[in-house]
Formats: C-alpha cells, sequence, structure tokens
C-alpha cells in the first residue's frame, strides 16, 4: 500500500493562539497538492494516533510554550526530538505530542516520516483570534509546512519509484 502525505493540525480556535495549527491547515485547503489529506486534531492520542498510517509521512502543526519564550518563533522538531522533550511540558493539551509519539513509538505505530512544525504561542485564554506575535508568524509556518507536504510528497514518488 502506497504511503499518504497527512498534515495534521492540532489545537483548539476557541483558546486564541491554539487555534495556530487549525489555522494552517485552514490555509491550506486550496493550495495542498492533490492526495494531500488535510486533517484538525484536538490532540487526543488515541485519536491522533489513528489519523495515519505507517507508510504515511505526517506533518504536525502545533503551537507550543517554550521557557523562556519567545511568542512567534518558529520551530522544526523530528518526532524523536519530540519524544524526547516530553518530559518537559510544552504542549497546551494533556499530554503533549511527545508522549504521543512516545506511545506510538511503544505500540509500533510511528508513520515513516513525522515532523512537527510549531509556533511559540502566548495567549491561551477562552476566545478566538491569535496574539498579534502568533497572527504575524502565521504567513511563515504557512510556508514551512507547504513546503514539508511537497517535500513530502516527493520522497514518497521517490520510495514508490
Amino acid at each position: 500500500m502506497t504511503g499518504r502525505v497527512v498534515a495534521i493540525g492540532v489545537g483548539n480556535p476557541f483558546r486564541r493562539d491554539d487555534g495556530a495549527g487549525p489555522a494552517v491547515i485552514e490555509a491550506l485547503r486550496a493550495r495542498a497538492p492533490a492526495g494531500t489529506l488535510l486533517t484538525l486534531s484536538d490532540g487526543e492520542p488515541g485519536r491522533m494516533l489513528g489519523l495515519w498510517r505507517p507508510q504515511d509521512a505526517v506533518v504536525v502543526v502545533e503551537v507550543v510554550h517554550a521557557h523562556p519564550g519567545m511568542p512567534g518563533r518558529l520551530h522544526t522538531l523530528t518526532a524523536e526530538r519530540t519524544a524526547h522533550l516530553a518530559a518537559r511540558p510544552g504542549s497546551t493539551h494533556a499530554f503533549g505530542l511527545g508522549e504521543t509519539f512516545a506511545l506510538a513509538a511503544a505500540l509500533d505505530r510511528l508513520p515513516r516520516e513525522l515532523m512537527v512544525h510549531a509556533v511559540e504561542g502566548t495567549e491561551f485564554t477562552l476566545g478566538r483570534g491569535l496574539s498579534a506575535p502568533v497572527a504575524n508568524a502565521l504567513p511563515g509556518l504557512i510556508r514551512q509546512v507547504a513546503e514539508a507536504i511537497d517535500d513530502a510528497h516527493g520522497r514518497l514518488r521517490h520510495a514508490v519509484g
């Protein structure tokens, strides 16, 4: 079975900056290459693991807390690096991506490729709308994710051929 490119926007648009992941996915809906699965997740580990198959290339978009933080700063992390950071809370969710990826590895449920693109957030109260630093960083994050999706399609085509 051929792998897919799966892009997952993790977050909650009703918790201000936590809506950055879903905002990126929505912005890419009109321009993602054919065959890209664009989807949203609340970050719950069981549901996240159900979004991909072992042969897929997965691009995750998330907002993170960093200490010390620099709201709007962009990060690109591998699954291994994200799982390594699991001991340090960095996500806005009860289980962060690191814990989810560590669980996937333990269950032998990791996809063939897994990359995380994240932006540092600052405002997570109830409400809609991104803080100014995250909103200003959004075009760059969208560009990074679009490039990651294109690159993943190229690697999957090369693996098949």
